[in-house]
C-alpha cells in the first residue's frame, strides 16, 4: 500500500509538472509571438513606453501634479492666456489617471500599432505629430473665437486643461485608413468618427473636441499620403457589413449616456444623465418649497433633476431604454427585422418625447427656452434641438436600410409582444393612479386624480427628458416612493424580455423547434442537392400534419416561393404539396414551387399546374473524376499555375479559421460586392452569414504568406445521417488573385471527394435564370413565362454574370440537370416575376431599380 500511495503521489506530481511545463511553453511561445509583432511597430511601442515611464514618474494613480498639468497640459488658458505654445504636443504624452493609462497603452499597441503597419514608421510619426498639432490647434482657435463672442460652451470649458494621448491616435488611424482595404477602410472611418462624435456630444470636454478635429485632420492627411481618384458615387457594402455598421452605430449611441456618467465634467450637448452620480440630493421639502412657486432658475432645475433621480428606480428608468437599444443592436447584427423596428420605435419615441418636454413642439411650449434675444438662450435651444435630432436621425438611417433585415419573427410572437407591451403599460399606469389615490396624503403636496393621470407619462420615460419639466409633487415615505419610482422600470424590463423572445423566433408561422425538426428531416435524406438552403435564416417553414415533410418558403408581395422541393419521403410529398397550396390559399398567397428537379415534373402535371425551366444544375461524380484529355486543359493549367505560385487548397470550416483568415474572407466579399451595380443577391445564393454554419465546409486558396486568394463554400447533403454529397454555394476571389484560382479550388475539392467513397456527387449548383438552351425547344421559346425569364436573365447578365457562370461550370464537363418552377395560374406570372425579383434583391431600392431600368433602355 505505501508503494501504491507513493506511486500515486509521484504520478500526480509528474502530471502537475507536465501541465506546468506545457503551460510555461505555451506562455513563452505566445510572448515570443507578441514580441516579434511589437518589434515590427517601433513607433507605437516607443510611445507606449514613454507613456508608461512618464506616468510612473509624475504619478500613476491620480495623474501628474498641478504644476505639470499647468506647464505641459493644453487648453485655452494654457495656450491663449499662458502662451504655452508647446503644450499641444507635450499634452499627448501624459495621462490623467491609472484607468486612462491602461486604456491608452492598449489603444497604442493595438490601434496605433495597426496604423503603423499600414502607414510605415515614418508616416506614422508624421501623422501622429501633425494630427496632434492640427486637432488641438484648430480647436483652440475655434474656442478662442467662441470666448470672444460670448459662446457658452467655449467660456464654460476655458479653464479646463487637457492631457490626452487619444487625439493623435484617432488622427493617425484615420490617416492609415486610406491604406486599408475597402472593408477596414469603411469600418475604421465609421467607428472612429462615431466614437469621437459621441464623446463630444455626451462628455463635451475640450479634449473630446480636439479628438474629433484630430480625426478629421487625419482623414485629410491620409488623402495626401495616398491620393485616390475622387469617386463621388456610393460604394455599396454587403448586407452583413451594412448591418454590422448600423449595429455598431446604434450600440455606440446607446452607450453614450454612460460616458456622461463616468465623465468628470459634463459639457456635452447630450448629457442629461450627467447628474446621476451626484450625491448631493436636497430634501423633498426644500425642493418643493423653492420650485413649485415658478422658480425656473438653473439651480432649481438642477435640484429638481437631482430629486427626480434620487433612488434606484429613476436610474433604471433612464438606463433600461438604453439597454433596449443594445438588445436591438444585437438583433440588427443578426438581421432581425423586428430589432430594426424596435430601434426605430425607441429612437423615434425618444425624439418625440424630447421635442415635447424640451418645448420644441408648439403645442407643448416651454416659453422660457425660446428667448431668442439672448445668445445664451439660442445655445440652449441648439442643445435641445441636437438632443432631438440625434435619435431621430438614427431612426431614419435604420428605416432607410430596412430591406437589409430579412429575418422576420413569427406573426404570433409579434402580436403577443404588442399586446403584452400595451397591457403591461395600461396595467402599471392604472396601478400607479389607483395606488396614488390610496396614498394621496403621502405625497407632498397631496395629489388628486388629475395630478396622477397627468404624471403617468413621466413615470415611464428617462429622467433626462424632464430637466425642464415642472415638478408637481414628490413621495414622502417608502410606500409612495416604491409606487412613484418602480412602475417605469418594471415596464421596461417586460419590454426587454419580450423583445429578446421575439427576436429568438426567427421562423415565421411555425413552432420554436421547427429548425431542429427540419435538420432532423435533412439528416435522413430528401430534398435533393439544394435542400440545405432551407436552413438559411429568412425562410419560413411549413410542416404537414404528421411532421414527415417540410417545405421552406418566403412570402414576397403576396407570393409564397419555396426555396427548393419538399423535404421528406416521396410518398408523402404529393399530399404535402396540396396541403401547402391550401395553406397559401387560406392566407391569400400565390404558391410557387421553385428550384425543382425533373423527377417532380409528373407530380405537378397531374395537379394541372404550369411549369417552366429556370436554370440547370451542374453535377460532378467524384468517383469518376479524371482531368486527362484535351477538354481538361484549362483545369490542369489552373492547378499547375497554383503550384508554381505556392498557393495551396485548404478544406476547413469557418469556426476553425484563424481570425486573420476570417477577416480576409470578409474583405474579399466586400471587394466583390463593391464591383456590382446592384445590391448583393439573396434567396438561393448565400453570403457571409451562411458560411458560419458548422455543417458548411470551406475550400480556401492560401499562399505561403497566409493571404487568402479565394474562397468557396460547400453545403452538405445527407442520407441516413451520412454526408453523401456537397453543393457549391459561396464563390468569391480577390481581384488581384491569379487566373484560374476558382477552377483550382473546385478541382481540388473534386479530387478530395474522389478519395472519400461515401461521396456520391458534387453539385456546382445552378446559375439562376441561365440555361444551356437544350431543353424543351419550341415550346419553351413560345412560352410567355420563359420569355420573361430569358429577359430577366439577359438584363441581369451584365451585373451578375449568370450565363457567364454557367459557361464557367461547363469547363468541368458536368452532367446537366434542369431545374424548373411550378405555379398554378399563368395569370399570376407578373406577380411571380416581381416576387422573384424581391426575393433575389431584397435590398433593391426604387432609385436603384429605376437606374437599372434606364440602363436597359
Amino acid at each position: 500500500m505505501p508503494t501504491s500511495t507513493d506511486g500515486s503521489r509521484a504520478s500526480d506530481g509528474s502530471v502537475r509538472t507536465g501541465w506546468l511545463a506545457r503551460a510555461g511553453a505555451g506562455f513563452a511561445a505566445t510572448a515570443l509571438l507578441v514580441w516579434r509583432r511589437l518589434k515590427k511597430q517601433p513607433v507605437s511601442l516607443g510611445y507606449a513606453l514613454i507613456l508608461l515611464v512618464l506616468a510612473l514618474t509624475t504619478g500613476i494613480l491620480q495623474g501628474p501634479p498641478r504644476w505639470v498639468r499647468l506647464w505641459f497640459g493644453t487648453g485655452y488658458e494654457s495656450v491663449i492666456d499662458g502662451g504655452h505654445w508647446w503644450s499641444p504636443v507635450t499634452s499627448v504624452f501624459l495621462v490623467d489617471n491609472l484607468a486612462e493609462l491602461l486604456l491608452a497603452l492598449l489603444t497604442t499597441l493595438v490601434v496605433l500599432g495597426y496604423a503603423e503597419h499600414l502607414l510605415g514608421s515614418v508616416r506614422t510619426v508624421i501623422a501622429f505629430l501633425a494630427t496632434a498639432i492640427l486637432g488641438t490647434g484648430v480647436g483652440l482657435l475655434l474656442q478662442d473665437a467662441g470666448v470672444a463672442s460670448g459662446e457658452m460652451w467655449s467660456r464654460g470649458v476655458s479653464e479646463l486643461w487637457a492631457l490626452d494621448p487619444f487625439t493623435p491616435i484617432f488622427g493617425t488611424i484615420m490617416a492609415a485608413s486610406s491604406f486599408a482595404g475597402p472593408l477596414w477602410r469603411r469600418r475604421i472611418r465609421v467607428f472612429t468618427l462615431v466614437v469621437a462624435l459621441v464623446l463630444v456630444l455626451y462628455s463635451g470636454q475640450p479634449s473630446d473636441f480636439y479628438r474629433l478635429l484630430g480625426a478629421l485632420a487625419g482623414l485629410a492627411l491620409g488623402a495626401v499620403f495616398h491620393p485616390r481618384r475622387i469617386d463621388l458615387t456610393w460604394r455599396r457594402s454587403s448586407h452583413r457589413e451594412t448591418r454590422t455598421l448600423l449595429a455598431s452605430v446604434l450600440g455606440i449611441l446607446a452607450v453614450g449616456p454612460v460616458i456622461t456618467i463616468f465623465s468628470g465634467t459634463r459639457f456635452g450637448l447630450l448629457a442629461p444623465l450627467g447628474l446621476l452620480l451626484t450625491q448631493d440630493v436636497p430634501s423633498v421639502t426644500d425642493v418643493v418649497d423653492r420650485c413649485l412657486l415658478g422658480n425656473i432658475t438653473r439651480q432649481c432645475v438642477h435640484a429638481l433633476t437631482l430629486e427626480r433621480v434620487a433612488g434606484v428606480g429613476p436610474v433604471l428608468v433612464s438606463l433600461l431604454p438604453l439597454l433596449t437599444l443594445l438588445v436591438a443592436a444585437f438583433g440588427i447584427l443578426r438581421g432581425r427585422r423586428f430589432a430594426a423596428w424596435l430601434a426605430i420605435v425607441v429612437n423615434t419615441g425618444m425624439a418625440v418625447l424630447g421635442a415635447w418636454y424640451y418645448g420644441l413642439l408648439p403645442i407643448s411650449g416651454q416659453p422660457y427656452v425660446w428667448h431668442w434675444r439672448s445668445f445664451q438662450y439660442f445655445e440652449v435651444a441648439v442643445v435641445l434641438v441636437v438632443s432631438v435630432l440625434v435619435p431621430l436621425a438614427t431612426a431614419v438611417l435604420i428605416a432607410v436600410n430596412l430591406r437589409r433585415f430579412p429575418v422576420r419573427s413569427r406573426p404570433g410572437r409579434l402580436r403577443r409582444f404588442f399586446l403584452t407591451t400595451v397591457v403591461s403599460f395600461l396595467a402599471l399606469a392604472s396601478a400607479y393612479v389607483i395606488g396614488g389615490l390610496a396614498l394621496s396624503d403621502r405625497f407632498t403636496p397631496a395629489v388628486t386624480l388629475v395630478d396622477l393621470v397627468s404624471d403617468v407619462p413621466e413615470r415611464f420615460i428617462p429622467v433626462g427628458f424632464l430637466r425642464l419639466e415642472r415638478l408637481s409633487f414628490l413621495p414622502t415615505d417608502w410606500a409612495s416612493t416604491m409606487l412613484y419610482q418602480w412602475v417605469g422600470p418594471v415596464f421596461w424590463v417586460i419590454v426587454i424580455i419580450g423583445a429578446i423572445q421575439c427576436m429568438r423566433s426567427t421562423v415565421a408561422g411555425g413552432r420554436s423547434d421547427d429548425a431542429a425538426r427540419l435538420r432532423a428531416l435533412l439528416s435522413t435524406g430528401g430534398g435533393g442537392s439544394l435542400a440545405y438552403m432551407t436552413t438559411w435564416e429568412g425562410n419560413s417553414l411549413w410542416f404537414n400534419a404528421s411532421g414527415s415533410t417540410a417545405i421552406a418558403y418566403r412570402v414576397e408581395t403576396g407570393v409564397a416561393i419555396t426555396t427548393t422541393e419538399p423535404i421528406g419521403p416521396v410518398e408523402d410529398a404529393a399530399r404535402a404539396i396540396a396541403d401547402f397550396a391550401i395553406m397559401c390559399d387560406d392566407h391569400g398567397w400565390i404558391p410557387v414551387f421553385y428550384s425543382l428537379h425533373g423527377s417532380w415534373q409528373a407530380t405537378f402535371a397531374r395537379m394541372g399546374w404550369q411549369t417552366m425551366g429556370i436554370g440547370e444544375e451542374t453535377i460532378l461524380r467524384p468517383r469518376t473524376w479524371d482531368t486527362t484529355g484535351k477538354k481538361w486543359q484549362d483545369i490542369r493549367s489552373s492547378i499547375n499555375r497554383a503550384e508554381r505560385a505556392g498557393v495551396r487548397a485548404e478544406w476547413t470550416s469557418y469556426r476553425a479559421l484563424p481570425v486573420l483568415e476570417s477577416v480576409q474572407i470578409s474583405e474579399i466579399s466586400e471587394l466583390w460586392v463593391q464591383e456590382k451595380e446592384l445590391p448583393e443577391l439573396g434567396f438561393t445564393l448565400g453570403g457571409l452569414d451562411e458560411l458560419r454554419d458548422p455543417a458548411v465546409r470551406l475550400m480556401l486558396a492560401i499562399d505561403g504568406s497566409g493571404v487568402v486568394h479565394a474562397v468557396t463554400s460547400w453545403l452538405p447533403s445527407y442520407r441516413d445521417g451520412r454526408v453523401i454529397g456537397w453543393t457549391l454555394d459561396f464563390m468569391r476571389r480577390r481581384p488581384d488573385s491569379m487566373n484560374g484560382v476558382m477552377e483550382f479550388l473546385i478541382a481540388q475539392t473534386a479530387q478530395r471527394m474522389s478519395e472519400e467513397p461515401e461521396i456520391e456527387f458534387l453539385s456546382l449548383s445552378a446559375a439562376p435564370l441561365a440555361q444551356t438552351g437544350s431543353g424543351d425547344g419550341e415550346n419553351r421559346a413560345s412560352s410567355l413565362a420563359s420569355r420573361f425569364i430569358d429577359f430577366l436573365g439577359r438584363s441581369l447578365e451584365p451585373v451578375y454574370g449568370f450565363r457567364s457562370l454557367l459557361a464557367f461550370k461547363r469547363k468541368f464537363q458536368p452532367e446537366f440537370h434542369p431545374l424548373f418552377m411550378a405555379y398554378p395560374d399563368p395569370v399570376a406570372l407578373p406577380a411571380i416575376g416581381l416576387a422573384l425579383a424581391r426575393a433575389y434583391l431584397p435590398a433593391l431600392s426604387v432609385r436603384e431599380a429605376l437606374a437599372f431600368a434606364r440602363g436597359l433602355a
